[in-house]
């Protein structure tokens, strides 16, 4: 595990968008994208490069039940906002969170990430050390699947929603083992909220109740933190 300290968002943001282009010139084909504030500065330095995606696949990580992609709140939006509007790719997978079968969405997506395999997998920490959805007591080996939101979860979401109530309290996410799966992972977090998070994943024991420490086990991941999130290591 490579730890990379920067001063801010802004300079995490350049550090991952280094990777990507040298990860494209190396011949990915396939990103791994994560949503939320923590990607936003990549994105940015995405779509104001001249980098061309229009041959490049992403999938996305998570989307929340009950919102389709026309949802402002919905992560389809997120990315259709901060990405896919102002830099075309190929082709752009995120979970219908609104499948009148949400299980057998889950096999299709899982189907998906196998005829795509990730190249490089971005990814944010919550602060429970969740990855994409996957809350804490989350299988290793586990694949897409509906999951139950965790209060800290719900809470840390709901400055994105005018009342409270309206918070999902599920969503789709793409699992711990079809993590594990992309070929480099790049982990971003910025402030102290995240401090407890990445000193247990990175100095704490592998335990499913820290589901970010596995990447313990992953021999390509690469975390970008500011001085905040790494004051407790």
């Amino acid at each position: 595990m490579e730890i990379i300290r920067v001063k801010n968002a802004e300079e995490g943001g350049k550090k991952a968008f280094e990777m990507i282009k040298k990860g494209m010139e190396n011949g990915a084909k396939v990103l791994g994208l994560a949503t939320g504030s923590t990607p936003m500065t990549l994105y940015k330095e995405m779509t104001s490069s001249d980098l061309d995606f229009s041959d490049m696949t992403s999938i996305n990580l998570d989307e929340y039940v009950g919102l389709g992609g026309s949802d402002e709140q919905s992560y389809r939006h997120f990315m259709d906002v901060q990405l896919f509007d102002k830099k075309p790719f190929k082709e752009t997978y995120v979970p219908n969170g609104k499948a009148d079968d949400l299980e057998a969405a889950c096999h299709t997506y899982d189907q998906i990430i196998e005829e795509h395999p990730i190249d490089i997998q971005i990814l944010g920490i919550g602060q429970n050390g969740h990855i994409g959805f996957n809350e804490p007591g989350a299988s290793f080996d586990g694949t897409t699947s509906v999951v139950d939101l965790t209060e800290s979860t719900i809470n840390a979401n709901q400055r994105f929603f005018e009342k409270a109530e309206d918070v999902p309290t599920k969503a789709v996410s793409m699992g711990i083992g079809s993590i594990l799966k992309g070929k480099e992972i790049i982990l971003m977090a910025y402030g102290e909220n995240k401090a407890d998070a990445i000193k247990g994943m990175i100095d704490g024991p592998i335990t499913p109740e820290m589901p970010a420490s596995i990447l313990q086990k992953h021999e390509n991941v690469i975390v970008i933190i500011d001085e905040a999130a790494a004051s407790k290591l």
